[in-house]
């Protein structure tokens, strides 16, 4: 019997550029027919083949109380009822905006008084990359190999995510003029940092760092290094751009920064990107800082930026009430269903002899086949990758639905209970033996 994936697949890639609107998805990495999937409910995702898994990916992020959580839903469906669209203002953006400023505080900093809101991750760092150079009236940004901040020009150069999954250094289609405005350093490296702006500092309009990474696999920064970036940054009169898209409100009330302000790195970024969970599974990001900077962006200041869908009344409910319902309770849950799984997989795979690290950050976590977690893009990249196509296919295979690429994120959520961690845990030993017996 012909698998229902299989022939959308097949129809896909007819009228859609290798089947998937997003690289990733297509399976790349791992081989085999991605799994298009038909519906998502709690810990679960169905596909088109009526098959039911257990979801780590958590749409990348944004179900961090499980999907299709009914209140979320219900606040959609009733903004849904009131119209679309308006392409006006609405009494909902000021709402989530006042959210946002709110939970973005922490050791008595509140690095966010103004947010503006847009409708992708991409959108908002673009974004702010321009209102940080009209702040500055300089040109150009330094970024880290391995971060990914979208997929706007400029910010692709030696990028992980879908750029490290398909092996490609960059991208068609930039123009080398617009490639020259980004100075690019190795993750982690201050002293590198430091030269760079010893030789370019009065150029440089910002610093864009992700505040966890995620993208090359996770890697936790090392104590004070997002500290050191900002210091550098303000003693040559340029901004630091915090790339919070990912680990906003996931990680923390108040985003991985929150995370390190309460372990004693006080600093404050000039600019933060949020996405994912701001917008509850919706199509939302925002950026936000201080008034004198936010106060750049039109219709007040010389920055423009707009767009019809910012703010969309539906995706701006859905972000309310994410927000109001990611409690000190949820992020407990979240934080111990992770270390579940994570520690089950280390004892997994250290069983069968397997070579391997977990990296962590916060609630998320990674699998790197190395024997200590990665500090660089150029470690994570040495990985025997290879074991990693096996490792997926079994637990996909057991009904346990992995990123399909070792640079991503396993993503857990509210709605992963006992029973949902138990069959996580029951699949992981025959994963790490098809790990171990993987051949490159």
């Amino acid at each position: 019997m012909t698998d229902r994936n299989d022939v959308l697949f097949e129809h896909a890639r007819e009228v859609i550029p290798g089947g998937v609107n997003s690289p990733v998805r297509a399976y790349g990495s791992v081989g085999g027919t991605p799994r298009f999937l038909a519906s998502a409910r709690g810990a679960y995702v169905t596909d088109a083949a009526g098959r039911e898994y257990l979801d780590l990916v958590a749409s990348w992020g944004p179900a961090l109380l499980g999907h299709a959580h009914p209140e979320v839903v219900a606040a959609v469906q009733e903004a849904a009822a009131r119209g679309l669209s308006f392409g006006a203002p609405t009494e909902g953006e000021v709402e989530l905006a006042d959210l946002i400023v709110d939970r973005v505080q922490a050791g008595g900093l509140r690095p966010v008084e103004q947010v503006r809101l847009v409708s992708t991750g991409t959108e908002a760092t673009m974004t702010a990359i321009r209102l940080a150079r009209g702040v500055t009236g300089r040109d150009l940004v330094l970024k880290f190999d391995g971060n990914y901040h979208g997929h706007s020009d400029g910010l692709l150069a030696a990028a992980g995510s879908g750029v490290a999954t398909l092996a490609l250094p960059g991208t068609a289609g930039v123009p080398a003029s617009i490639a020259a405005q980004t100075l690019v350093a190795p993750y982690g490296d201050l002293d590198a940092v430091r030269e760079i702006f010893a030789v370019r500092g009065d150029e440089i309009a910002a610093i864009i760092v992700e505040a966890a990474p995620a993208n090359m696999g996770v890697v936790r920064p090392a104590p004070g290094y997002n500290a050191a970036l900002a210091q550098i940054a303000h003693d040559a009169g340029a901004l630091l751009i915090l790339d919070e898209v990912l680990t906003g409100f996931r990680v923390h009330p108040a985003g991985h920064w929150g995370l390190q302000v309460e372990a004693g790195e006080a600093f404050e970024p000039d600019i933060i990107t949020f996405g994912k969970v701001v917008g509850g599974g919706m199509p939302l990001a925002a950026l936000g800082g201080k008034r004198a900077v936010m106060d750049q962006l039109a219709p007040v200041g010389p920055v423009y930026q707009a767009g019809t869908l910012s703010g969309n009344p539906l995706s701006v409910a859905a972000g309310i009430a994410t927000l109001r319902l990611a409690t000190p309770e949820v992020y407990a849950a979240v934080d111990a269903a992770a270390a579940t799984v994570a520690d089950a997989l280390a004892a997994a795979l250290s069983a069968e002899g397997v070579v391997h690290a977990i990296p962590r950050a916060g609630n998320l976590f990674g699998l790197a086949f190395l024997p200590e977690a990665p500090a660089d893009y150029a470690t994570a990249k040495t990985q025997e990758a290879f074991r990693y196509t096996p490792f997926f296919h079994a637990m996909l295979e057991a009904g346990v639905a992995l990123p399909p690429s070792v640079f991503e994120a396993w993503f857990l959520t509210a709605a992963h209970d006992d029973e949902a961690l138990a069959r996580i845990v029951d699949a992981l030993p025959a994963a790490a033996r098809a790990a171990a017996t993987a051949t490159a």
